[in-house]
């Protein structure tokens, strides 16, 4: 596979790192007969608690005012600040109220808004009832048109309780499902024809013994989520999340980021949903373990919604910040204009992470220039790879890597089977972080396993130095994407759409890479309208005229050629590109709510702009790059 970071090489004269306490990189490897090999780290995985409310109750005794969660509220959008001791008052309070509702342990709690105050209430008074919590990603409810999706998860899962933030906002959602059964809670907002409880009146229930003898229940082997698959390849499924797998990723990630006792506790600024795995479980369950404060951020990495975020980093300073690379574009870009507000980000900042899809080099550059700037140190870029069937971090980058693209080594408790898949491994993993299957779907979670019992996860990796393993693993795009042309030459998806939007940057949001079958590699793309805006100097421009703006065109026209005369080669030469109006399609199975593309179902849907790419005469829409 072509070296994506020639610029990342490490330098023995670059400025040092801002000191993290990584653990040591000492991986055993077992290779077998069949070319296959297994991954373990030497390092002895720690104990881990038993439950994820035990670390809401531990830090409600030991840190009872320190805050926990902060949320901006009213017409004045002031942070509505939460304590430990304060929020552990509240779900004791939600979870009496759930029990004498009588809910059964196959009747979950499905939370169908987004990042709140009372989402994350309401799900650790759920675990501490020992019912699953079942965030839906609320894009099912607001977006989509047909609530299929949504249905069919509803149906799947059989909820007990729905909670919904505003019940005028999810009155269409609602509607299409059949409540017969069913408790219906509102934060805000009842809706008159449906009879539902309001969250404030639940969350004043006074607690009795019964919530500590709940509590006390609770074993590692209780479910404590279901998380939702994005259904790319067909309908949701939900992944069983035990506290034991959660708790194990907790300790993992703790293990090898060992915290000072001097070092300041964790705050976060995170926007990414809790009804997602890296959202929920990476980033919302271990500040919870760590005892930081989380600021739920409502902005996002769009153009639109991105000032929010920056709104956000002018009053609260991250010691650790983590966001998908479309949204480190826009920091960057943002923090290049403004020291202000980059003397306020970098003020107490320790560690960046990225995660979504791999960074580019431009980006990392321009960052770590920002770090030296503003510190006089650079920051270490941090990621982690895993799946919702994994809590989700099984392999990680725990060490001061100049190089990104990476996916790391396996977490201490992990088995990393490689299994030979031509120039790549098809990468499977077993260990007590893996699920024990599809909730209600027992045939699907037999597929999901080989017959030594390791998760078939779908993605492939190849070695950075495969004679020097702690080099680490770079990730290869999922197995299924790849493709071969006409020639039988393969085509890897996954590392060429990454450095073509690296080479258009930053004009390109993302890309679907066509040509199975065909003699060459075709790109159908999206733009970055603001990027677009800025290079043509057409701020009010809509997308139609962006999309036609000379400087725009020949800004990726330019950027690709480059990218070709650097990979000459067939399986990584792209011959056009044609950039697209319409946004990637939810209901069309395009998109996950994290913004990954569904690269197979985005190219059948779009089947006809595929045909005018490989037109014999392409239209002027058609950008070739020759």
């Amino acid at each position: 596979m072509p070296d994506m970071n020639p610029a990342a090489i490490p330098n023995a004269a670059a400025p040092p790192f801002k000191k993290v306490n990584w653990m040591p990189r000492d991986i055993a490897v077992e290779r077998r007969a069949d070319g296959s090999m297994v991954l373990r780290s030497r390092v002895p995985l720690q104990a881990s608690a038993p439950h994820l409310p035990s670390f809401l109750r531990g830090w409600a005794g030991e840190r009872p005012d320190h805050i926990w969660l902060a949320q901006r509220r009213g017409p004045d959008g002031h942070w509505r600040r939460l304590s430990y001791a304060e929020a552990q008052r509240t779900v004791d309070g939600l979870t009496q109220a759930l029990l004498d509702l009588g809910l059964r342990v196959d009747r979950p709690v499905a939370i169908l808004s987004g990042n709140s105050i009372e989402h994350a209430l309401m799900t650790m008074a759920a675990m501490q009832a020992g019912l699953p919590a079942a965030p839906v990603s609320p894009a099912y409810s607001l977006l989509s048109q047909d609530h299929a999706k949504l249905r069919t998860i509803f149906e799947l899962i059989r909820p007990g309780l729905v909670l919904v933030q505003d019940g005028v906002l999810f009155a269409k959602a609602l509607a299409a499902l059949d409540l017969s059964g069913v408790t219906l809670v509102h934060v805000q907002r009842p809706l008159e024809h449906l009879s539902s409880l309001c969250f404030a009146e639940l969350a004043a229930t006074l607690p009795t013994p019964q919530v500590q003898a709940a509590v006390a229940a609770l074993t590692p082997d209780t479910v404590g989520k279901l998380l939702f698959t994005s259904g790319s390849t067909g309908s949701p499924k939900a992944v069983i999340n035990t506290q034991r797998m959660m708790c194990a990723n907790l300790a993992m990630s703790r293990q090898a980021r060992v915290r000072s006792p001097d070092e300041a506790l964790p705050v976060i600024l995170d926007w990414m949903p809790w009804n997602h795995t890296m959202g929920g479980n990476a980033s919302f369950n271990l500040l919870l373990a760590d005892g930081g404060t989380l600021y739920i951020d409502e902005g996002r990495p769009l153009p639109g919604q991105f000032e929010t975020t920056l709104r956000n980093l002018r009053e609260v300073s991250p010691t650790y910040f983590s966001n998908v690379p479309a949204g480190y574009a826009m920091l960057v870009q943002a923090l290049e204009h403004d020291d202000e507000l980059a003397r306020s980000f970098f003020a107490n900042l320790r560690l960046l992470a990225y995660g979504g899809a791999t960074l580019g080099d431009d980006l990392y550059r321009r960052m770590q220039a920002l770090a030296l700037r503003h510190t006089g140190q650079r920051i270490v870029f941090f990621t982690g790879w895993g799946a919702t069937e994994t809590a989700p971090t099984a392999t990680a980058t725990y060490w001061d890597t100049e190089r990104v693209g990476l996916i790391g080594l396996p977490y201490p408790g992990v088995e990393l089977k490689l299994v030979p898949a031509g120039p790549k491994y098809e990468l499977r993993l077993r260990g007590p972080i893996v699920t024990p299957g599809y909730y209600r779907q027992p045939e699907l979670t037999r597929a999901a396993f080989d017959d030594e019992g390791f998760y078939k996860i779908g993605d492939a990796a190849t070695f950075v130095d495969p004679e020097d393993v702690s080099q680490g693993l770079v990730f290869a795009g999922r197995v299924v994407e790849d493709f071969k042309l006409a020639s039988g030459t393969f085509v890897h998806v996954g590392p060429l759409r990454v450095a073509a939007i690296a080479a258009a940057s930053p004009v390109l949001q993302d890309t679907l890479v066509a040509g199975q079958d065909r003699a060459t590699i075709a790109l159908l793309a999206w733009p970055n309208l603001e990027a677009c805006r800025k290079l043509s100097g057409r701020i009010d421009a809509d997308a139609s005229e962006l999309l036609r703006d000379p400087a725009v065109l020949e800004h990726v026209r330019e950027g690709l050629r480059a990218h070709n005369a650097a990979h000459p080669g067939s399986s990584f030469r792209i011959h056009r590109l044609m950039m697209m109006h319409e946004p990637p399609s939810i209901d069309g199975n395009e998109i996950t709510d994290k913004g990954y593309i569904n690269q197979r179902a985005a190219l059948l849907r779009r089947a006809a702009l595929v045909a005018r790419l490989y037109a014999e005469v392409p239209d002027d829409e058609v950008i070739e790059i020759g």
